[in-house]
């Protein structure tokens, strides 16, 4: 179990640096950021398998695990984040931000295992609701969206599918693996990694900026290299971690460990931008801290 929470919270740790990722690669936009993330993963991935079928130590899967790594890298990697590209498109950045902020929630929720009592498990669950309802009332209300027309609606359903595929994901993926051990995990990310990127590529060929723009940029170099990093790092290494915690652990205990990524993501801004947490976002980061305790607990 020891080893599940280690992976989760490492992976909560690399999925944090895209919240940063952005300031270091400010000539890209979110469609192309999140594309050359995703094509990088596609591409890692895609080496991984190679790489493994040269040594003996991988395999391809069966026609229904391709099926499988197709939908869930849909529900997880290129469904989700197109969805939230859309919602925070049409509705600003805080309301797909505070709906994308419950699934925490949703997926300890649904995720219970059947011998766990509910009683355990409130209250990390209600510290986990206090957490989510603090930190976005320190977010305030700046996105200066109007809540009304129908442009805004519709980009609040966006971020409400947006949560339930990764919700589904995160249940799913965490089921399956428990039911496949013989799978490795290394080869379980991979295929879901180059569908991933096959998506990701279609992505910035639709909404992407051109090929040609993108080259002339004064920091090309550098937007590279941050794609290179979150490609690799926040999103192979992190999904190899994070299927290993949803190996390990249930999936309600893995959604309590999602809250690790705000944690981090605020450790980073600190650092990036050199601005200290508020007084709220202080007060959220102790009551998550709380929750994740209480809920390792209940699952011992």
């Amino acid at each position: 179990m020891l080893a599940g929470v280690i992976a989760g919270l490492a992976a909560g740790a690399l999925w944090g640096l895209v919240f940063v990722a952005p300031a270091m690669a400010p000539g890209l936009s979110p469609v192309d950021l999140t594309a050359g993330r995703f094509v990088v993963f596609g591409l890692t991935s895609l080496c991984m398998i190679g790489f493994g079928l040269l040594n003996g130590s991988s395999r391809l899967p069966s026609l229904k695990q391709a099926g499988t790594a197709l939908l869930l890298s849909v529900l997880g990697f290129s469904g989700y984040y197109l969805l939230l590209v859309y919602a925070i498109r049409d509705a600003g950045v805080e309301v797909p931000t505070m709906i994308i902020g419950t699934i925490p929630v949703w997926v300890m929720l649904l995720g219970k295992p059947v011998g766990l009592r509910w009683r355990s498990l409130i209250p990390g669950l209600l510290l986990t609701l206090a957490g989510v309802t603090t930190m976005m009332a320190a977010e305030g209300s700046g996105s200066g969206v109007q809540m009304h027309g129908w442009i805004f609606w519709r980009g609040v359903l966006y971020g409400l599918l947006a949560m339930v595929f990764w919700v589904a994901f995160a249940i799913i993926n965490s089921a399956w693996l428990k039911q496949h051990t013989n799978v490795n995990l290394r080869d379980w990310t991979s295929w879901m990694g180059v569908n991933a990127g096959l998506a990701a590529w279609l992505l910035w060929v639709a909404l992407g900026t051109p090929a040609e723009d993108l080259l002339a940029h004064a920091d090309v170099a550098r937007a590279a290299m941050v794609c290179i990093a979150t490609g690799i790092g926040s999103a192979w290494i992190a999904a190899v971690l994070w299927n290993f915690a949803s190996r390990r652990l249930s999936a309600s205990l893995c959604g309590q460990l999602i809250v690790s990524e705000t944690l981090f993501a605020l450790v980073y801004a600190f650092l990036v931008y050199g601005d200290w947490p508020s007084a709220l976002q202080w007060l959220a980061s102790a009551i998550f801290i709380l929750g994740m305790v209480s809920s390792i607990r209940a699952h011992r």
